[in-house]
This record gives C-alpha cells, structure tokens and sequence, in this order.
C-alpha cells in the first residue's frame, strides 16, 4: 500500500473527501467517500451556501441550505480525513481519532445552532459559524487525548 505523510493526508482530505483514499489506493473507499460527498452537498444546497456566505449573503445562505442534508456533511468529512490519517500513522499511536471525533461533534452543533445564532450582532451563518466550531473541537479532543494517555501511562 501506498504511504502519504500525515499533514499531506489531512489536506488532501480538507481539499475533497475520499481523494486521499484515492492517492492510497483504496478505491472502493475513496470513490463511496466522494459519492457521498457529492449527495450530501447537492442535497444540502451546500455549494450555494458557500458561495452565498463568501458574498457577504449568509441570511440567504441560511434559507438555501437544507439543514436535514448538510447536517450529516461534518461527520463525514471529519471521518474522511481521520480515514487517511490513520493510513499515515505508526501503530503506536493511541486515541489519534479524537481530534477528528470532537471536530465532528462540535461543527454538527455548529449547523444546528447556525440558522438563528448571532455573535456580536454578526450573523455567521451555516458555513461560517461551524466553521468557527473546528478548533474548540479540535482542542477538546486533543486535550482529552493527552488526559487519557496520562491518566492510562500512572
């Protein structure tokens, strides 16, 4: 099997879930990955929201979006990349997912909070708002992660 580094495998899988799938070689993964990728945002209406939300038009974006789609979007784009990072990892390497896991989480409650939530009279809206949602979650994972190594290593 094919190896990638770790960070090229992360940006691969911001770039697009499953195109990090595709460089390792494991084409039934990564072709399901883009395929649900596609479904996902085509349903969601995310692709217009994005672009409405780089515009300047998040309200507009908030009425586009189809918050039942979208919502299973961080989720799998959070499994992806953690996919192909794992596939660059050593085998020592414990709790690597929870980074990954908590992004999900936190970015899932981001969406559901995003249609009416304001921050300082700021309107962030279904793509800014969870975007905003990323580090907390990457942070809590990453924080959990060293307390449990800790805690497993006394």
């Amino acid at each position: 099997m094919k190896k990638i580094g770790k960070l090229e495998a992360v940006l691969w899988g911001v770039a697009f879930p499953g195109f990090p799938q595709l460089i390792l070689r494991q084409h039934i993964k990564g072709v399901l990955f883009v395929l649900l990728e596609i479904i996902i945002n085509i349903n969601s209406s995310f692709n217009t929201a994005i672009m409405l939300s780089f515009m300047g038009e998040t309200r507009e974006a908030a009425q586009v979006i189809d918050y039942q789609w979208v919502l299973f979007y961080p989720c799998l784009y959070f499994f992806s990349m953690w996919d192909a990072y794992r596939n660059s990892l050593r085998e020592d390497e414990r709790y690597h997912y929870l980074p990954f896991a908590f992004a999900a989480y936190f970015v899932t409650v981001g969406v559901m909070y995003s249609a009416h939530t304001t921050l300082f009279d700021i309107f962030f809206g279904p793509v800014f708002l969870p975007m905003l949602f990323v580090l907390p979650g990457i942070a809590v994972g990453l924080l959990l992660r060293l307390f449990i190594i800790k805690w497993t290593n006394i």
